[in-house]
């Protein structure tokens, strides 16, 4: 599949090689619907501001702090996640490792019944927004995260680590943007704490593009460690 998408604020300005290396490039989930077309694949990358090393994002920007639904509990060093749970939705999922393509943009999971990790970030768990994507449908089929939109906030998502522990979030707020207009400052800005996004198409499915015009963006913050 082709998951190409084009940086709309990189065409408006440079960006620091440096900052895309270490942050994220284009984080945009655009080819949701599984359809192997241009129409389903194309949208505007986004560009994330991630921390640089002066301790504000690649837009100058100080990290966000606090959290919403649950108070956030001492970030975890990096380790590589195994797994997300979301009880609430009946969600187990072993996590694809998600990178970039040749374009900038985030890869998707190969696997529909899967979700991915997006490896170049923050590790679930540790400080910054981790971000884990997934489906919501594959070729006309429910994928794994058919049912993200749907999840209330308080509920709880787990991740497994590859240290053994388990890092408990809890939902803060649940967004659906357009794609066309996706705030990527405000999705994927560094924060001070351990924080999770969760993303998936969304809106009304243009069967004739293989399209979805909308993404879905969890917001949640590390709130327990097993």
């Amino acid at each position: 599949m082709n998951h190409s998408a084009t940086s709309a604020r990189a065409r408006g300005r440079r960006v620091p090689v440096a900052v895309i290396a270490a942050a994220t490039a284009t984080l945009l989930l655009s080819g949701c619907a599984g359809q192997d077309t241009a129409d389903s694949q194309t949208s505007p990358g986004q560009s994330a501001g991630l921390a640089t090393g002066n301790g504000t994002t690649a837009d100058g920007q100080a990290p966000a702090t606090g959290s919403g639904a649950g108070q956030a509990v001492a970030a975890l060093d990096r380790s590589v996640p195994q797994r997300v749970v979301i009880p609430s939705l009946g969600v187990s999922s072993k996590l694809e490792t998600l990178g970039q393509n040749a374009e900038g943009a985030m890869t998707t999971p190969k696997d529909p019944d899967l979700a991915g990790w997006y490896e170049p970030g923050t590790t679930p768990g540790s400080q910054g927004p981790a971000v884990i994507a997934g489906h919501v449908t594959f070729n006309g089929a429910d994928a794994v995260f058919k049912k993200l939109k749907t999840i209330e906030v308080g509920a709880v998502v787990e991740v497994e680590r590859e240290d053994g522990k388990i890092a408990s979030f809890t939902v803060d707020r649940v967004e659906e943007y357009e794609k066309k207009a996706f705030p990527t400052l405000e999705v994927y800005k560094n924060v001070d704490h351990a924080g999770l996004r969760l993303v998936t198409c969304g809106g009304e499915f243009d069967a004739d593009r293989h399209y979805y015009p909308n993404n879905v963006v969890v917001f949640a913050t590390m709130t327990g460690v097993v």
